[in-house]
C-alpha cells in the first residue's frame, strides 16, 4: 500500500542504518588485512556483512516502491542506496581475493589503504548524519571535501603501490599480478565512497 506523506527522516534513517553497516565491514576489513593467517574465516564475516548491506538495500528500495512522495527524487534515492551497497561489494570482493591467491604477508601500501578506507567509510556516516538537513547543514560540503581527499591521497598512494610492483617486483609476474588486482579492488572501494559523496553534494544542491 502507497503512503502519501512525506514521512522524511525514514529514507535517511534508514541511509544512515547502512553507513553503519559499511563502517563496521571497514573496520572488519582493516583487521582481516592485521591478521591475514585468520582471513578464510574473517571472510565469512565480512560476507555476512555484504550480505547485511544487501538487505539494508533491499530495504530501501522497497520502501521506495511503497512511498508516493519522498524526500528528494526517486532516481536519486535508487542512486544513492545502490552506491553505498557498492563499497561493502568491493570490500568483499578484496577480502575473496586474499583467500583466492592464498596472501600470507600483506604489504604496508595495503595496510595504508585500508586505513584511508576506514577513514572514508567513518565520514559516510556523518555525511549520511548531516544529509537530512542538506538545506542548513554546515557540515555537509566540509565532509564531501573531506572524502575526495581521501579519495585523492587513496590515488597517489595507488600510484606509488603499482610503481612499487615494477620497481621492486619486476621479475616476479605472480606477485605483480596478484597486488595489482588487490590495489585495484581497494582503490575502487575508495572510489565507491567518493560517489556516494558526490551524488548526495548533487542532490543537495538540486535542493538547495
Amino acid at each position: 500500500m502507497f503512503s502519501l506523506s512525506p514521512k522524511d527522516d525514514k529514507f535517511f534513517n534508514l541511509f544512515i542504518e547502512n553507513a553503519q553497516t559499511i563502517y563496521d565491514t571497514s573496520m572488519l576489513f582493516k583487521d582481516y588485512l592485521d591478521k591475514p593467517e585468520e582471513c578464510e574465516n574473517k571472510l565469512k564475516v565480512i560476507k555476512d556483512m555484504e550480505h547485511k548491506s544487501d538487505y539494508q538495500q533491499h530495504n530501501i528500495l522497497n520502501e521506495l516502491n511503497k512511498t508516493f512522495v519522498t524526500p528528494f527524487d526517486r532516481e536519486d534515492i535508487y542512486a544513492v542506496a545502490n552506491s553505498m551497497d557498492d563499497i561493502v561489494d568491493f570490500m568483499e570482493v578484496v577480502a575473496s581475493r586474499f583467500v583466492m591467491f592464498d596472501v600470507q604477508i600483506v604489504t604496508e601500501e595495503a595496510k595504508e589503504l585500508a586505513d584511508l578506507i576506514v577513514k572514508s567509510c567513518a565520514e559516510i556516516i556523518e555525511l549520511m548524519k548531516e544529509f537530512k538537513d542538506m538545506n542548513k547543514s554546515k557540515k555537509l560540503q566540509e565532509i564531501i571535501i573531506e572524502v575526495n581527499k581521501i579519495e585523492e591521497e587513496g590515488d597517489l598512494l595507488f600510484r606509488k603501490a603499482i610503481r612499487g610492483l615494477f620497481t621492486k617486483h619486476k621479475d616476479d609476474v605472480l606477485y605483480i599480478i596478484v597486488w595489482r588486482e588487490i590495489y585495484q579492488y581497494m582503490e575502487d572501494v575508495l572510489d565507491a565512497c567518493e560517489a556516494v559523496a558526490n551524488l548526495v553534494e548533487g542532490v543537495a544542491m538540486k535542493n538547495a
